[in-house]
């Protein structure tokens, strides 16, 4: 462990929290990180490869999660070793000053996160749509459930090259849409549009190319058939809590 390398990354990461009016004093953002004691593991999918088919096929699903997922964890511990920095207590914590960080360390921070979440929010045979609070939520900002999948889907179509579409909460509890490039996410100080995430469609062509070709469109269409709406509502009322 480099002594000198860690108080730097300590010092800007605690100047820029303290910028943004989150953290006060060094100390405090010192306590997000420990000495790093268990790499970072690729979870398994909650479910089997091919229980999303046919709306997203057996083998996309097999590449995707053991070799572009498990790369980013791959080098996510090989990039916290060769910055020789502290490994946070949670990514949610390094995003709030990753800016501070390697673009090494970004790029597979966010994979790693992404991802994780991508799994959690799809799921077979879900509902068609959601209920409660986050349809009512819906409804009152885009008209009708069918607008929102329209927007939405013109936000991960409008994406230039790789990345993300998302749905977050943001900072005065409403609902917002937008994308972001790369495997940058919301949560992090560099992104241009920031929020809590509860709803998020990768575009990168690995994750639709061997069933669908160039026709992102057509896997944007067919992915509503797996979104996982009960744990996006869960999201969404953490959010509005928080």
């Amino acid at each position: 462990m480099n002594p000198s390398s860690r108080r730097d990354f300590l010092r800007k990461s605690a100047m820029l929290a303290a910028a943004a009016g989150l953290y006060p004093i060094a100390a405090k953002a010192e306590n997000l990180f420990i000495l790093p004691q268990n790499n970072f593991q690729l979870p398994p999918l909650p479910y089997a490869f091919d229980a999303l088919e046919p709306w997203i096929d057996r083998e996309t699903m097999r590449i995707h999660h053991n070799f572009h997922h498990n790369a980013y964890v791959a080098n996510l511990n090989v990039a916290f070793a060769e910055s020789h920095i502290d490994v946070p207590l949670k990514l949610e914590d390094l995003f709030q000053y990753i800016s501070a960080a390697s673009p090494k360390i970004r790029n597979n921070a966010g994979g790693h996160w992404n991802h994780v979440m991508f799994w959690e929010i799809m799921k077979p045979a879900g509902k068609k749509e959601p209920e409660g609070a986050l349809l009512d939520a819906i409804k009152a900002q885009f008209n009708s459930f069918e607008e929102f999948k329209r927007k939405f889907a013109e936000i991960a179509l409008g994406r230039f090259g790789s990345g993300w579409a998302w749905l977050v909460v943001n900072d005065r509890k409403r609902l917002n849409l937008f994308s972001l490039p790369n495997q940058d996410n919301p949560l992090m100080d560099v992104a241009d549009q920031r929020g809590t995430p509860i709803l998020c469609l990768d575009v990168w062509e690995h994750a639709y190319y061997l069933k669908y070709q160039y026709k992102r469109y057509e896997y944007v269409d067919a992915w509503w058939n797996v979104v996982n709406w009960d744990e996006v509502m869960k999201r969404y009322d953490e959010a509005m809590k928080s």
